[in-house]
């Protein structure tokens, strides 16, 4: 395998991301895989609307980075929003979260989900402002003024007090019997509902959320778990240097969850073949028994995430680029293909993904571009719904930029 060098690994990374988000898009829908094998060709066909929403987002890096063209990423992004806006099932805007790719039909009886809906929705907008005064354009906002947010919040109006949006609705039973209730990859879907332009979420509903804080040798964090809802919002919104209504920096939040994930897994490097003080990235991923999350501190079996090391880019980029390095160096062989780095892998037991997970390559991607060029970032703060959201959230420029909790920590 030619060995490609940093930071060509960095471009090699999103050039290969980027081009799963085109190949795997379905030529009539634009809808676009969930997975797909890492080498060569396969046979899914289940498209996910989060992976989707990536895709959209993606568009404007391919065209920045010289990878398609405007015109070419313009008729895949109005192509795909045609079919959003006219075609594929939802209920009040909602979508399933899989669906068959040539059609947009639901699969697998899954719900109507609220968090993969917000992701399609918020990668719609971002192409929207990249292809401003346009049909591209039209069509996103149509898609984000058309969803119902109070029927998802107050459970159809049978919960008419609800401040906590729920996870999803499934014809069959209804609501899911779950809400986004504690810290977690969720501030983007709160903040894109706050910043609906119509019939937005109330502002309340950013304060109704628990945020329990976790310690790990001499960190703290809010919440701990897979290293992925540490890193999903920060591809959308720049939360450096700023602080909430409560005081709360995520951004810091989010530095410190990426140095416990690696502290976590070098202190079990000696159990462990697979970590190292450049191997790690505990996520929510492949495993060799399926799909589970794993956590820093918590549950964990030698499984590491590529992306999730690497997404954490914004935050810790020595740590996250030595990382990259180092898998590819170990580990090119079995791990890099066609998108890039496979989804997982663990040495401990021999095992090495063959796939690769669209809202993982997303995140990776869009977050490589916002340490670069801040791009995606800048797309969406120019959207209106931005400052309306920022405002309701109570975000300010913090003096303290290094307190988890600007107004309790010196």
């Amino acid at each position: 395998m030619k060995q490609i060098q940093t930071p060509d690994l960095l471009l090699e990374i999103q050039r290969r991301a980027c081009n799963f988000f085109w190949q795997k898009a379905d030529p009539n829908t634009g809808l676009i895989n969930d997975r797909a094998k890492n080498k060569g060709s396969d046979e899914y066909d289940v498209a996910s609307i989060a992976s989707t929403g990536y895709g959209l987002a993606a568009l404007p890096i391919a065209v920045r980075r010289g990878w398609q063209t405007h015109q070419a990423a313009y008729d895949r992004a109005l192509q795909t929003l045609r079919f959003l806006r006219h075609e594929i099932p939802h209920q009040r805007g909602w979508y399933f979260h899989f669906i068959t790719k040539s059609s947009g039909e639901r699969v697998w009886n899954c719900e109507l989900s609220s968090i993969d809906t917000a992701l399609l929705i918020i990668g719609s907008l971002i192409c929207g402002q990249f292809f401003d005064n346009t049909e591209v354009q039209r069509l996103a906002n149509e898609l984000y003024e058309r969803l119902d947010w109070h029927w998802m919040l107050t459970n159809n109006g049978q919960q008419p007090e609800k401040q906590l949006l729920a996870h999803g609705w499934k014809p069959e039973s209804g609501f899911l019997p779950y809400n986004w209730d504690r810290y977690c990859e969720h501030t983007f879907l709160y903040l894109i509902g706050m910043g609906a332009l119509s019939k937005a979420l109330p502002a309340q509903c950013w304060n109704e959320w628990q945020r329990p804080i976790i310690e790990y040798k001499e960190y703290r964090t809010l919440t701990g778990g897979p290293i992925f809802m540490h890193q999903m919002a920060h591809g959308f919104y720049n939360f450096k240097d700023q602080c909430d209504n409560k005081g709360w920096n995520y951004w810091v939040s989010s530095t410190h969850a990426t140095v416990i994930n690696r502290q976590f897994c070098i202190d079990n490097a000696s159990r462990r073949k697979t970590y190292s003080d450049t191997i790690w990235g505990l996520n929510a991923c492949d495993f060799p028994g399926g799909y589970t999350a794993f956590s820093a501190p918590g549950n964990e079996d030698g499984t590491v995430s590529p992306t999730g090391a690497i997404a954490s880019i914004l935050f810790t980029p020595e740590l996250s680029i030595a990382s990259a390095k180092s898998m590819y160096s170990n580990y090119g062989e079995k791990i890099w293909g066609d998108f890039g780095f496979s989804n997982a892998f663990n040495v401990d037991q021999d095992w090495y993904d063959t796939d690769v997970i669209g809202i993982d390559l997303g995140m990776v991607l869009l977050n490589i571009e916002n340490a670069s060029t801040g791009l995606i970032w800048k797309l969406l703060q120019s959207h209106p719904s931005t400052p309306k959201a920022w405002a309701a959230a109570g975000f300010y420029d913090t003096d303290k930029p290094d307190a988890l909790n600007c107004r309790f920590e010196e």
